[in-house]
């Protein structure tokens, strides 16, 4: 039987608290199929703290009208987005706000086209989209959610039974199209939150409460032949391009999707945000000519500047020594681990605690960001899943963001040793962004479920070694051999200067017999012991 009833935005608010609800059921289990066995496999939590700060946002919604409700909701997630599971899910919220524009109610045709425009938004807000994931997930699921509707447009039950069912699937084919996945023989984590999350909202429209309240979510297994062989093929890192090019556009009726698509191919770190009037363009490239006449065609060009990639920089530590005139630039800095965190405010840098297991929201950071007297910032994530939300800051604020790409914490402490106080914002970022090029870091940690990893097998509880928070390499019963190992590959034979941090689970006595030994079997080499203080990591090492 069709269902033909309409639904206001305190249905949506309620499917989705409901959803919410189930995916707390399964944290555990989408954090457990990371595709790296580290401790800080948190997709789960991070998309649950996304979606309680959405659900939180709702509540102080007055309106009724689906429009208003998820327009706030929207802010809501944008607020309270946690790593790149967080950031894009708040994108995809951000576009469903958009298809429900004006709306005072919603059927299942206005569902599909709204979910339609989350997951084109949620696309458009990553540089460089990888199919594979959650992305792919919301895709596959609207683009069935459209085509049910064209059949049955008032039946929103339906097409959601549709979408859940088409979510499930493509979760289960998510190995298929990232070879990692069907390495480590799991599914994309983000793509099984967000079916944990449509399925719940799903099961409340149904009036399922008993099974909400009794039952728990059913993980999608990887659909893996036992046959099939994979050959993986590392992806290539970001070249550094000649031209640091930023810009604001002013003019009438601009297009900033459409701006980024033209530039999209013409440089790399391409950020195109603004609205109709003004668009801000940060590019790196080889022919920033090219990239000023484009705009110019477009409108007026204001605060032009180009700055040469290759350009010397001077240290902050140097500068320190020189008795420098105090900057109009503050630095925050994400970091863990109580030795850790004197060591970046010995730079500094204000910290924002957090990294590893515990990524902070963007209004943790906004917060942090608002405080400081500066009108301009940069912002240091230190972790790859920090990054996204990092970037959310700068629609948020009336002050000068700029958001350093790094991805652990020797990186950021690298960037504050490049940081330079005479210099303008665009010319630390360009020193800073290229310094930490320059550093390699390697963790050790404990692994945290069975896996196998690029042909090397782990067993749960051994110590793994990770290389720039990308490359497992090394996995044993012993620490030290694992670190030893994992330093070796990472090529501790061509560098000069070793920083290691130990964690709060060694003696400094440990710690002290690994660096004499390093001492002895490397003795050319400068090499220096600082206690992190940080959880779950044995070791942080710093490559210079």
């Amino acid at each position: 039987m069709t269902q033909t009833r309409s639904w206001n935005g305190k249905d949506l608010r309620d499917m989705f608290a409901a959803g919410s609800n189930w995916l707390e059921k399964s944290v555990d289990e989408v954090n457990a199929i990371n595709v790296f066995p580290v401790p800080d496999g948190d997709t789960g939590t991070n998309m649950l703290m996304t979606m309680r700060s959405v659900i939180e946002e709702a509540d102080r919604a007055s309106d009724t009208a689906v429009a208003v409700m998820a327009k706030a909701m929207a802010h809501g997630a944008l607020l309270g987005a946690r790593g790149n599971s967080g950031v894009i899910l708040s994108q995809i919220f951000r576009g469903l706000a958009k298809g429900f524009d004006d709306k005072s109610d919603f059927n299942g045709s206005d569902w599909a086209k709204a979910m339609g425009q989350a997951a084109k938004t949620a696309r458009e807000g990553m540089s460089n989209p990888v199919e594979g994931t959650i992305l792919t997930v919301i895709k596959d699921a609207a683009t069935v959610a459209q085509k049910c509707a064209d059949k049955e447009p008032q039946d929103l039950i339906a097409i959601i039974e549709e979408m859940v069912k088409e979510a499930k699937e493509s979760v289960a084919r998510t190995p298929d199209l990232l070879p990692v996945l069907m390495e480590a023989g799991v599914v994309d984590a983000g793509g099984q939150g967000l079916y944990i999350l449509l399925d719940g909202a799903l099961r409340f429209l149904k009036g399922e409460l008993e099974d909400l309240q009794l039952k728990r979510p059913q993980m999608v297994s990887a659909n893996i032949s036992a046959a099939k062989s994979i050959s993986l093929v590392s992806s290539d890192e970001e070249v550094a391009y000649g031209y640091c090019t930023n810009f604001l556009l002013e003019g009438d009726n601009l297009d900033p999707e459409k701006i980024r698509h033209k530039l999209d191919g013409r440089g790399q770190s391409l950020v195109v945000a603004g609205d109709e009037t003004a668009v801000r363009v940060h590019i790196h490239s080889f022919d920033p000519g090219s990239i000023l006449a484009y705009a110019t065609s477009l409108g007026t060009l204001h605060q032009i500047q180009i700055q040469n990639m290759d350009d010397q920089h001077v240290g902050f530590k140097e500068m320190r020594r020189q008795k420098a005139l105090p900057t109009d630039i503050a630095v925050i800095a994400v970091a863990f681990g109580e030795g850790m965190i004197k060591v970046y405010e010995s730079l500094g840098a204000i910290v924002v605690k957090g990294g590893q297991t515990m990524n902070p929201s963007v209004k943790e950071i906004l917060e942090s960001v608002e405080a400081v007297d500066s009108h301009k910032v940069l912002l240091l994530p230190n972790n790859k899943n920090i990054i996204l939300t990092a970037t959310q800051i700068k629609e948020l604020t009336s002050k000068e963001i700029e958001v350093i790409p790094s991805r652990t914490l020797p990186q950021g402490i690298t960037a504050l040793l490049n940081f330079n106080f005479e210099s303008t914002m665009a010319e630390n970022v360009q020193s800073i962004c290229e310094a930490i090029k320059s550093v390699k870091t390697v963790e050790v940690t404990t692994a945290a479920r069975s896996t196998q990893i690029h042909g090397l097998k782990i067993k749960q509880g051994q110590a793994i070694g990770i290389i720039d928070d990308t490359d497992l390499v090394a996995a044993g019963d012993d620490v030290t051999t694992v670190l030893l190992e994992s330093l070796k590959i990472a090529g501790i034979e061509a560098v000069e200067l070793v920083t290691l941090y130990y964690g709060a689970d060694l003696q400094a006595e440990q710690a002290e017999d690994v660096v004499k030994s390093l001492r002895d079997k490397y003795p050319g080499k400068q090499i220096e012991l600082v206690s992190g203080g940080q959880p779950h990591y044995y070791y942080i090492v710093s490559l210079e």
